[in-house]
């Protein structure tokens, strides 16, 4: 089909499964400017996973592109302050916790072993600063062009920025993406000020251990900071209003990844709401009740620190000027193309519906380009895989048990320990269990969930198998290569559709 043609085609469909894509009927009759145009084909805002990634598709597929990024460092939060400096830390404060718990089991043995906190920080600094060096080469190399700086509308086709050299340049697009990502979910009555109320980017960057950290929400951050400064010595409280941490979890992997945390002595509050929080001298006070109603009580700590979710960062970006439409919560509403409800303006990431994941917003970023483009565009939103980066590690994808069991399925359940996993006996580090899902009749797999050391790794050959509709025992008859953690998903399979050996 011609671009021309299937550009003037209406959208009007949405994602069956998801949900959270919204309906709109209009004509996306934009062109593509030629090349020796100053206007840009496809206007990226935002440089982060959605927004780089997008640009350099869009550089890929021949259309001349410009990226505009505030930050003046490409990579966005994930990059800059999110994941990649967070799994940092984690893997360095891991290493830590191993030297002085576990490395004597292995016949390493040392007189002492310290935290040198301005080393740990400059190996994260060291990994952001490359990595964010890399991506400029990736726009060098696909002839992106990258503008630094705060980007905001003047039309449908036209946006104002002013540069972090203190400048302001107007870039033109036929078509432009919003790719601005999410930013911290801020409390009521709490000011961060990133030293002692911290979000997760002062959480990144603080300058000692604090002897008493309090983490405010059970969710996949706060965790895994909570266990970053557990692991090097701080005494960590987790306050959550809800009834159990990580909520998207499947209910059984989620009570044993608590029970995991708590011998790793991480304290929890679950139905705990926070009231106030006060600073003192050089501690912060806070004051708790039920999250039902009830009586109050204290905690005291050096760092609190605010987890309790993302909000789409989509304010100040001249939206309401073009008139896209965006939702309560602030995010963008689009149809299954991407496109706003503005002709020629698409959004991806977090700044529409759906879980705020950087490979989420990758996929976005890809399909929504590949759309512009005249081609077609697919992510599946069913099967994004979640991993939460603790240690031992938990991941997932597809349907909960609770889900399963909401929609009426009849369905089986396979598990399968690591305690009985060869090479996680071999290595001492055999916490965790696979837990799969499959429908009863047709024995298709519905979910998996794997809770054990690179289970993030370990939950790609689940997200393949669903992706291409598998059985259990489609995974259960595929040759696994011994020793290795897979093994634990094959047992996991046999459990499922008949009976595991090792167990």
């Amino acid at each position: 089909m011609a671009i021309g043609s299937l550009a003037r085609r209406k959208a009007t469909t949405i994602l069956s499964s998801n949900k959270y894509l919204y309906k709109y009927s209009f004509s996306l009759n934009r062109g593509f400017a030629s090349g020796g145009s100053d206007e840009n084909d496809v206007v990226v805002i935002g440089g982060g996973p959605g927004g780089y990634v997008a640009a350099i598709k869009a550089a890929q597929l021949g259309l001349k592109t410009t990226c505009i990024e505030k930050r003046g460092a490409l990579g966005g939060t994930c990059l800059n302050v999110g994941c990649i400096p967070s799994k940092a830390l984690l893997h360095s404060s891991h290493m830590y916790h191993e030297a002085q718990h576990s490395f004597a089991n292995h016949g390493v043995k040392f007189s002492s072993v310290e935290v040198d906190l301005p080393a740990m920080m400059a190996q994260k600094d060291k990994a952001v600063a490359g990595l964010t060096r890399g991506i400029e080469g990736l726009f060098k190399k696909n002839k992106v062009n990258y503008v630094k700086g705060y980007g905001k509308f003047l039309s449908p086709s036209e946006v104002s920025v002013d540069t972090v050299e203190g400048g302001n340049t107007v870039v033109k697009g036929k078509n432009i993406i919003i790719a601005t990502g999410s930013d911290v979910k801020s409390l009521p009555g709490l000011t961060i000020d990133e030293k002692r109320i911290v979000s997760s980017t002062g959480a990144l960057a603080l300058t000692e251990v604090p002897k008493k950290l309090v983490v405010i929400g059970a969710g996949y951050i706060g965790l895994e900071m909570g266990s970053v400064w557990g692991r090097l010595g701080s005494e960590v409280t987790v306050v959550e209003f809800g009834p159990g941490i990580a909520p998207s979890m499947d209910g059984e992997v989620r009570k044993q990844f608590q029970r995991s945390l708590e011998k790793q002595k991480m304290k929890f509050k679950l139905n705990t709401k926070v009231v106030s929080v006060d600073t003192v001298g050089d501690g912060v006070k806070l004051i708790l009740e039920p999250a039902a109603g009830g009586e109050q009580t204290t905690l005291e700590a050096d760092v609190v620190l605010v987890s309790a979710g993302r909000v789409p960062f989509t304010s100040g970006l001249g939206l309401d000027k073009i008139g896209v439409e965006i939702d309560k919560a602030g995010r963008i509403l689009v149809n299954e193309r991407f496109a706003s409800n503005v002709p020629g303006v698409y959004a991806i990431g977090d700044v529409i519906p759906g879980p705020m994941l950087a490979h989420k917003a990758e996929e976005d970023g890809v399909a929504c380009v590949e759309f512009i483009a005249g081609k077609e565009g697919h992510v599946d939103y069913d099967l994004v895989p979640g991993v939460c980066y603790t240690h031992p590690e938990v991941a997932s994808v597809g349907k909960t048990e609770e889900q399963v069991k909401a929609l009426g399925v009849d369905y089986r359940v396979g598990k399968f320990p690591f305690l009985a996993n060869s090479r996680a006996k071999a290595i001492d580090d055999a916490e965790g269990i696979v837990k799969i899902l499959a429908e009863k009749e047709t024995d298709k797999i519905l979910g998996v969930h794997i809770m054990s050391p690179n289970a993030g790794e370990l939950i790609h050959e689940a997200v393949l198998a669903l992706h291409y509709g598998a059985s259990s025992e489609d995974i259960a008859r595929t040759c696994h290569a011994h020793p290795t953690m897979s093994e634990a998903l094959k047992e996991a399979a046999m459990a499922t559709y008949d009976k595991p050996i090792h167990i």
